[in-house]
């Protein structure tokens, strides 16, 4: 028991660790593996207002930031795997926290509500100002320990760039007369408020 609960501690200091430095510190570089992630995910859901509808297709349809992602996982779960023989709990853990982060990150991506009601730290990650804060995707425990936990859900700042985004939307659609999407924007706001 004790092993697990190593594990999955240890898989959150992880995922910290990981975001922070390989998917935003290596992933700002141009022509790096890691690119997908920045220029990619962060890019689509701040353009869809916190999905990201890539998490739609089939992981095999194409070499794309999701079917990266779970190549990632898939070759962390082989490297860790050797670990089981020695310590079956903790590389369980480690396991199971793999497949939840990709469960949960898909989910929050997906369901947008969802994730601002039950991932508050994983949306003000995406859709505070500063996107280099709130690295932990399934638990913030590690942006506490390290004090990278900002809080940006429920702030004044939330609500003045929610009107700004709405403002911006409003503006596009009456160019090209498409009132209908400000409409389902200002719905979706109101559903996660």
């Amino acid at each position: 028991m004790l092993g697990f609960i190593t594990g999955l501690v240890s898989a959150n200091a992880f995922e910290w660790y990981f975001h922070k430095y390989v998917l935003h510190g290596q992933g700002k570089k141009k022509d790096n593996f890691w690119r997908f992630h920045w220029a990619v995910h962060h890019k689509t859901v701040l353009q869809e207002n916190f999905r990201d509808s890539d998490y739609e297709h089939n992981i095999l349809d194409a070499w794309d930031p999701q079917s990266k992602e779970v190549a990632s996982l898939a070759v962390a779960a082989v490297a860790v795997s050797p670990l089981f023989w020695v310590a079956p709990g903790f590389t369980s853990a480690l396991w199971f926290s793999q497949y939840n982060y990709y469960r949960v990150h898909k989910k929050s991506h997906l369901d947008p509500e969802w994730a601002y009601k039950y991932l508050p730290w994983h949306y003000d990650h995406h859709m505070a100002p500063d996107q280099d804060k709130n690295w932990c995707v399934t638990f913030p425990l590690w942006d506490y320990v390290m004090g990278t936990r900002l809080h940006y859900k429920g702030t004044e700042r939330e609500k003045l760039d929610i009107a700004r985004r709405l403002r911006k939307v409003e503006a596009m659609a009456n160019k090209q007369n498409i009132p209908s999407a400000v409409n389902n924007i200002k719905k979706s706001q109101k559903e996660m408020n």
